[in-house]
This record gives C-alpha cells, structure tokens and sequence, in this order.
C-alpha cells in the first residue's frame, strides 16, 4: 500500500475511536488486537501504534496476559480534543455540548476578567479584528467563516489572561464551538445579539474594564446554553 504508516493508523483510529467513546466497546471489553488488524486491513505495528496513542487518551489499557482493555469513562482524558471530537460524533451529543458550555461558563468570564487587566495591544487589536470578522460573516450562512473567527477570538481571550492552564483550553473551547457547527447545532445565521456580544468584549477588554468583561462573557456562555435547549434538547 501507498498510504504511509501514520495515515494507516489514523485511519484505524478515526473508526475505533469513536465506537469506543460512543460505548460499542464498554468497559471492561478486552481488544484483540490481532482481530483489529485484520479487520481494518493493517499491520501489527500500526495496530501497537493505534493502542498507544487510545492509552495516551486514557480510553485503553494495555495489560500482559490481560490484553488492551477498555477503561470506565471516568478515566478517560476528556479534555483531549480527539475524545471531544469522537463523543459529539455520537449519540450523546447533546449532554456533552451542555457538559462543555458548562465548563465554559466556569472558566470564560473569569478568563475575560484577567484580559481586560493583563492584554497586551497586541492582544486587544488581534480581538477586534476578529469581532469584527464574525460581523462580516455572521449573516448569508457563512458559517465557516464565523467559525475561524470566533475560534480565535475566544484562543486569545484564554490567552491573554496570563493563566497557562486558561490557555491550555483553548483547544477544547475550538471543538465546543466547531463541534455546534458541524453537527448543526447552530443557527443558520448566528444570533445577532451573542455577535454583538463579541464586539461589546472586545471592546470591554480594550477599555480594561475587568468587571463589564466578565459580566458579557457570562452572558454569552448563557446564551450558548439557551441555544443548545432550543437546537439540542
């Protein structure tokens, strides 16, 4: 075969994760390894390769004379953005959107509060121009386009607040928010308001007005959740 290793391996993942995380293998369930490579037509290495990166994730684990066992959910590492992106795959989407929004509710606004202190111009600028870039494509079903740039807006709010554990989610708010996009749990159009949100932070952040940050961040996480009890009850 042509395809390299490393896209053999992705291949086998991109099935096996998510029948794993959507519970066709329940805990518990032991993989045969040997089986799997025949059944997706693969080598034994890129099989010991796949294994290694689902214990990476915490979803399996390998033990001799047991076998490649799968663990209980919660060992899994779900803040990894290939586990987020297999569960909202499945059937569970909705709970683990509204699990998700959650955990931005929590750590959004605080996050913002610190931007407004801590920003650098740079960081200001770079929020402004990306508000303004989910203006221009939050109308004509341009959703994409929304996407890349509501995605970087909420990177740099995360990052500017100083905090490196803030930071670090910035990968999980992405595939709560691409997640709501490609599995339509979105508006057509986003809503108007939760755009004008955006700017208003941005805005706010720019001024160092710590409180006023927090209090729209908080409002468009509760917005994000009265959505998903709209489009994902």
């Amino acid at each position: 075969m042509s395809t390299t290793g490393r896209g053999l391996h992705g291949r086998v993942l991109d099935t096996l994760g998510p029948e794993i995380t959507a519970g066709e293998y329940p805990p518990g369930s032991v993989l045969r390894t040997d089986e799997l490579a025949q059944r997706f037509d693969v080598s034994r290495s890129v099989m010991r390769e796949v294994v290694r990166v689902l214990e990476s994730m915490h979803l399996v684990e390998s033990r001799r004379r047991v076998g490649v066992t799968v663990l209980p959910t919660r060992e899994w590492n779900v803040y990894d953005p290939q586990v987020i992106r297999w569960r909202l795959a499945g059937a569970d989407r909705p709970r683990q959107l509204r699990s998700l929004t959650v955990l931005r509710s929590a750590i959004e606004p605080v996050a913002a509060g610190l931007a407004a202190r801590y920003a650098t111009p740079e960081q200001c600028a770079e929020l402004t121009e990306c508000a303004l870039g989910m203006v221009a494509n939050s109308s004509g079903h341009r959703l994409e386009g929304y996407l890349f740039h509501d995605v970087a807006f909420h990177r740099v709010i995360l990052t500017a607040s100083g905090n490196e554990m803030f930071a670090r989610l910035g990968d999980v708010v992405a595939e709560v928010l691409s997640g709501r996009t490609h599995h339509d749990v979105m508006f057509e159009d986003p809503d108007p308001a939760a755009v004008t949100l955006h700017v208003q932070l941005a805005e706010a952040v720019r001024e160092r007005d710590a409180a006023r940050a927090e209090k729209l961040t908080r409002e468009i996480t509760e917005g994000a959740l009265q959505e998903l009890d709209i489009l994902a009850p």
